[in-house]
């Protein structure tokens, strides 16, 4: 995929179903009409167990000369040596704002994440008898997330800043900077305990339209977010820095159903539908959703969602609506 207006994005399958999921993903985007410059990339379990290491620093220094990262799916393991490529790669690059868009059925909200703090600070100490992880919470962390919750939130209704602040001293400094942030920027907001939002997300999900909260409790919620959407497999996330992006679906690598053809791809989509917004195509990512929303209302589904279509079924239907709405 080349073209006048190509722009290079590193490409990283990884592990499991994450090769599946990420070539239905550039199908569609071909299909699309999308022009990019592809620097492929192996990176993962794979890659660790081959070379010693999961992530090499080749590899960064060929993802920073790259607009942005289209990325499938990467298996940890258990052993103490193994660095977290997410993890590394989020504060390398300084992706500090992971975005979680969430609309299907009775749902439609975002859940931005603070992407590099939090009890996600790779801060720890293990012992015999003791474990110990810090959670760090910083002004500045705090407020550039609150502000790019607040630039989606101006696009929408209101936002809703979770934290545990009756607990943690911590996310008191995180809740009064999210909302002087909001007050300033004439955001209408209002605030709810991290046990409270995830009741209310199940029980009155129409409640909430932009949520920003720290990095622990914005991952969990935003499964929760994709239970009651249907399943982890359609929901996409961008990773925001100032200078990078990166884009992945948010389920994991699913090593069961790895080469068994019925992986959902349709997270990978959107995620890439996501980058072609980042990059200055909303056309075609309004294509590309459009396309998906047909292929479900017909009725073409993975298992996750009680169908019967494969993972190439559901992509050549999301390529055929594409090629019909093109006609």
């Amino acid at each position: 995929m080349s073209g006048r207006y190509s722009e290079k994005v590193a490409v990283i399958r990884g592990d499991g179903i994450g090769p599946e999921v990420i070539d239905s993903a550039l199908a569609v985007l071909e299909a699309a009409g999308a022009e990019i410059d592809q620097v492929d990339l192996e990176v993962g379990l794979g890659r660790w167990k081959r070379a010693g290491e999961a992530l090499a620093e080749e590899d960064l220094g060929a993802i920073k000369e790259c607009r942005c990262v289209l990325f499938g799916a990467i298996t940890t393991p258990s052993d103490p040596k193994y660095k977290s490529v997410l993890l590394r790669m989020r504060k390398e690059l300084d992706l500090y704002a992971n975005i979680r868009p969430f609309n299907d059925g009775r749902i439609d909200l975002i859940i931005v994440r603070e992407n590099t703090e939090g009890l996600y600070s790779g801060i720890e100490e293990v012992g015999d008898d003791q474990a110990t992880t810090v959670r760090v919470i910083t002004r500045h962390g705090c407020r550039r997330i609150a502000m790019k919750a607040c630039q989606l939130a101006a696009e929408r209704k209101r936002l809703t800043i979770v934290h545990k602040s009756n607990v943690l001293k911590s996310d008191r400094l995180f809740l009064q900077i999210c909302r002087d942030v909001a007050e300033c920027q004439g955001v209408e907001h209002d605030d709810m305990l991290v046990d409270a939002a995830a009741y209310n997300l199940v029980r009155n999900p129409e409640k909430f339209d932009v949520i920003v909260t720290t990095n622990l409790f914005g991952d969990i919620l935003s499964d929760e977010a994709a239970g009651i959407a249907g399943s982890l497999g359609l929901c996409a996330s961008a990773n925001i820095g100032d200078k990078y992006a990166l884009f992945e679906p948010i389920h994991g690598s699913a090593p069961d159903i790895a080469g068994k053809g019925i992986a959902n791809p349709i997270g990978a989509i959107r995620s890439a539908a996501m980058m072609m917004d980042y990059l200055g195509r909303a056309d075609l990512a309004g294509k590309i959703e459009s396309a998906v929303q047909r292929s479900l209302a017909q009725g073409i589904k993975t298992p996750d969602l009680g169908g019967n279509s494969t993972t190439r079924g559901v992509t050549e239907e999301i390529i055929k609506a594409i090629k019909r709405g093109f006609a």
